[in-house]
């Protein structure tokens, strides 16, 4: 201790508030963060302390400086501001004997610290994880060798290969698979390493919560102290402005502290609507990986590996079936096989060609006639006689406002689209006015019968 700047009555004090501290906040948080700080010099009301280390530094001023302040004052008054800096020689200033071992536990104690503190961080915050979804259970082909290879490099990098990472592409082709893998990974490889995976959506009820609560100060900590950041579907934020700014700066200290980001979404960054210009350049600053849709060959590939990993056979005429048929994504491919395995199985019966068709008539059908969002709005202008841009304007008489919602909830009903999907299919609405228009169509119906028959016709012509 400074010696010549600290007398006997200051480190008195310091001893009494450091053991009320340490009643508060208990042993191993005392040990980890509060004993190894050293009180330098009391100067003007001014008591300034020292950690080793900048990290540590960080930690005690977002935690603890309240607390210090209001022990100080209670302790002795004339104390009017408690002020932490980091002392990078403090070591030298001990004998060496006492330097080394207590460098080498304070080092020790903040890893251990650290890493507690990242386990408790991953279990609050992180979503779970599925066990399925590791590499070895990816299939690779042409449409997603890229997005593979990127995630491998990721997971496998001791340094920060390219930030952020940015996958992208259609629902159920495998961007969820690989953020799972690439948090597998990381997480078995180095398990001190604080890997947090969660989505976009729960990102920002976290930072809702946080404003609501006045605790905006502990989201920033445990936000930006973790080792590797990963968002999954990324566009749900788009047009929620605060979110994105807090995102926005979230991202930003990660990067500078050499942290890794990884995000996906349905769409490349420069295609997202709804989000601002500067953030749509940091996720183009790093790689941008792309998802391609399925080939009959990677369809084919996958069926085989699922196949195998449950243990049943599968005939190949049945696998080229269905490679053939279920087109739209690996999810409904993968799902279409667990339905015919399961009945095959509770019924006793073989898995034959016949008996797929028969179990995924549903699915088969719908995937002959495939609906999209521009068809619907298409048949929906012309059927009340308005413009195809009408769909997409800011016009709200009922001349245009109706048949736009007969178009939205058509789509809902018609096609896969999620409700934020439809909406920006319209002009770049919000879910919500898509979930009013369905309920308002649906109410509609109940009380003009005239008007549900023209919602039925629609459908009939587009599903014919």
């Amino acid at each position: 201790m400074n010696k010549g700047s600290v007398d006997k009555g200051i480190e008195l004090q310091w001893a009494n508030v450091l053991e009320s501290l340490r009643g508060e906040v208990g042993e191993d948080a005392y040990k980890s963060w509060l004993k190894p700080m050293v009180v330098r010099e009391v100067n003007d009301g001014q008591i300034n302390i020292t950690v080793p280390t900048r990290f540590m530094r960080d930690w005690v001023v977002a935690h603890y400086l309240d607390k210090l302040n209001q022990l100080w004052a209670h302790e002795n008054p004339d104390i009017k501001a408690v002020n932490v800096f980091v002392q990078p020689d403090q070591a030298a200033k001990l004998t060496s004997e006492n330097a080394g071992k207590a460098t080498i536990e304070a080092a020790q104690s903040q890893a251990g610290a650290a890493k507690n503190n990242g386990l408790d961080y991953q279990k609050e915050i992180s979503a779970p994880l599925d066990p399925r979804f590791a590499f070895d259970q990816f299939v690779v082909g042409k449409p997603n060798e890229f997005a593979y290879a990127a995630a491998r490099r990721v997971a496998e990098a001791s340094t920060v290969p390219f930030n952020p990472l940015f996958l992208y592409g259609g629902v159920g082709l495998g961007k969820t698979h690989l953020m799972h893998a690439i948090a597998w990974h990381i997480r078995q490889r180095d398990p001190s390493r604080t890997v947090i995976y969660l989505s976009a959506e729960k990102f920002m009820y976290r930072f809702i919560r946080a404003l609501r609560e006045h605790n905006t100060v502990d989201f920033k900590d445990q936000f930006r102290s973790v080792d590797v950041l990963m968002i999954d579907d990324v566009q749900f934020i788009s047009g929620k402005d605060s979110t994105q700014e807090e995102f926005f700066h979230t991202f930003n200290a990660l990067v500078d502290q050499g942290r890794q980001i990884v995000i996906s979404s349905d769409k490349s960054p420069s295609e997202l609507e709804g989000v601002e210009e500067r953030l749509k350049s940091r996720l183009n600053c790093g790689l941008v990986a792309d998802i391609h849709a399925t080939t009959y060959e990677l369809r084919l590939g996958i069926l085989q590996a699922k196949a195998e990993q449950v243990g049943v056979q599968v005939s190949p005429k049945v696998m080229e079936f269905l490679a053939h048929k279920i087109t739209a994504n690996v999810r409904e491919l993968e799902g279409a096989l667990n339905r015919v395995i399961a009945h095959a199985q509770l019924v006793g019966r073989q898995i034959t060609l016949e008996t797929t068709q028969e179990v995924l008539h549903d699915l088969l059908r719908a995937n002959d006639r495939r609906v999209t969002i521009e068809e619907i709005q298409k048949r929906v202008a012309a059927h009340f006689n308005i413009r195809i841009s009408d769909m997409h304007s800011a016009r709200r008489a009922r001349s245009v406002a109706r048949p736009r919602q007969v178009a939205m909830y058509l789509a809902k009903q018609l096609t896969s689209r999620s409700l934020p999907e439809i909406g920006r299919k319209f002009g770049g609405r919000d879910h919500t006015t898509v979930m009013h228009a369905v309920r308002k169509v649906d109410e509609l119906k109940e009380h003009d019968s005239t008007f549900a028959e023209d919602v039925e016709l629609l459908r009939r012509m587009l599903e014919g």
